[in-house]
Formats: structure tokens, C-alpha cells, sequence
């Protein structure tokens, strides 16, 4: 048992340690799945001011990622136009990106729309902060992710 333990963790070791580097800026999709938005449909959050679970018959894969949709319609107005609704910062907390310089998990069901671009927070209090001065952690966090998305990627090469 211990030899098929320890050759499964050089295994997991071995594969993690041989990906190539990030070729596109990280998405955050938590640890144990490949979805984006943790399955929410990022569109419904401009057409539907609304954060609403996307379903499995309406998936595409962007940027290394699962993006689930709650309708065909929005799955198509995300196709013709990703960067109009993907959220800012990967769907990573926009709140840490800024204050923080680091990257912290998003929760999609906090979340603004600033200036026609989606921002998600990491929790209800963490959102509260972020309102506080959405101009500012704007101004910052879009200082700091261009670093941060290049300093993930020397960190996985």
C-alpha cells in the first residue's frame, strides 16, 4: 500500500511540475473543478443583473477554462464577445488583487458591474470593503494584476 501511495505522489508530483507554462492570463476555477464562475453564467450579470447558475448543455472552454451559461442565447452573446463579460482579474477576488496584491478566491454571488466590466469579491464582508472605494481598489488592482498574472507565470514555468 505505501509503494502505490508513494508512486501515485510522484505521479501527481511529476505531472504538476512538467505543465507548461500559463499561456493565458489564470482564471480562477477553485481547486476541483474546471469551472469558471464556479458554474455561473457570467452574462446573466449584465442581462439579467443577477448572478444565475449556468447549465451543463450550455458549456464552452475559454482561457483554460469551464464557462457554464444559462441559456444558448447567452452562451452565443459570450462567444461572439468573451471580454466583455468575463469577469476582471480571472473572476479572482477584486478586492485582494487590489489590497492585498495577491490572489484570493471569488465568490460569484458578490459581485459589481463598474463601468461595464464585472468584479467579483471573495464574501459579503470582503465586498463591503471593496465598496468602500470601488474607484480606488479599480485604479490599484489594475496596477497590480499585470504582475501578478506575470509572476504566476515564472512561478509555473
Amino acid at each position: 500500500m505505501r509503494k502505490w501511495l508513494s508512486g501515485i505522489l510522484i505521479l501527481i508530483a511529476s505531472v504538476l511540475f512538467t505543465l507548461p507554462a500559463l499561456a493565458e492570463e489564470p482564471v480562477y476555477t477553485g481547486f476541483f473543478s474546471n469551472k469558471a464562475l464556479d458554474g455561473y453564467d457570467t452574462v446573466s450579470y449584465f442581462s439579467h443583473s443577477r448572478a444565475m447558475k449556468g447549465k451543463s448543455k450550455f458549456k464552452l472552454e475559454y482561457m483554460g477554462a469551464d464557462w457554464y451559461f444559462s441559456s444558448k442565447g447567452n452562451m452565443d452573446k459570450f462567444r461572439a464577445n468573451p471580454s466583455k463579460y468575463a469577469p476582471q482579474y480571472g473572476g479572482y477576488c477584486a478586492w485582494a488583487i487590489a489590497e492585498k496584491n495577491d490572489f484570493a478566491s471569488g465568490d460569484p454571488e458578490q459581485w459589481t458591474i463598474v463601468d461595464g466590466k464585472l468584479y467579483i469579491n471573495y464574501n459579503r464582508d470582503i465586498q463591503n470593503k471593496w465598496l468602500k472605494d470601488v474607484p480606488g481598489f479599480i485604479a490599484q488592482g489594475n496596477k497590480n494584476w499585470p504582475m501578478l498574472f506575470k509572476k504566476n507565470n515564472l512561478n509555473n514555468e
